[in-house]
């Protein structure tokens, strides 16, 4: 089975606890899924963006965000020169298309809520 590449939409669920972090976590399977090294600093954002939403729950929140940064999890570099054509031919930010390219080089699974870069996977997958 091909490994899983995770993005921040789909880690953040899991770390923050959101609706769909059983599901997700299910996905993985105990797998160690790999990202592009941008995945800490979108998980650091969102992290930022929930505790100025809910300033009551800071404590909270960085705690789950220090315990998602000892998870393993496989950090590849990507080929930028690359990444900057398949987020124009598929309309994705540089950031997006990053874990796009990460998964067709890596041929694995791509384990996001994002919905543009699920339509560009499911894309990606049949041509």
């Amino acid at each position: 089975m091909p490994g899983i590449v995770i993005d921040a939409s789909a880690l953040g669920a899991i770390v923050f606890s959101e609706p769909e972090a059983e599901a997700l976590s299910q996905q993985l399977g105990g797998s160690t899924p790999a990202a592009p090294a941008l995945l800490w600093s979108e998980l650091a954002n969102i992290c930022l963006k929930k505790i100025r939403k809910r300033p009551d729950r800071e404590k909270a929140l960085l705690a789950a965000f220090r315990r998602a940064l000892d998870l393993r999890v496989e950090v590849h570099d990507v080929d930028h020169a690359a990444v900057v054509p398949l987020a124009r031919q598929t309309g994705l930010s540089a950031y997006d298309a990053s874990y796009l390219w990460l998964a067709r080089h890596l041929n694995a699974e791509l384990l996001t809520l994002d919905q543009l870069l699920s339509n560009a996977w499911a894309g990606a997958r049949k041509a």
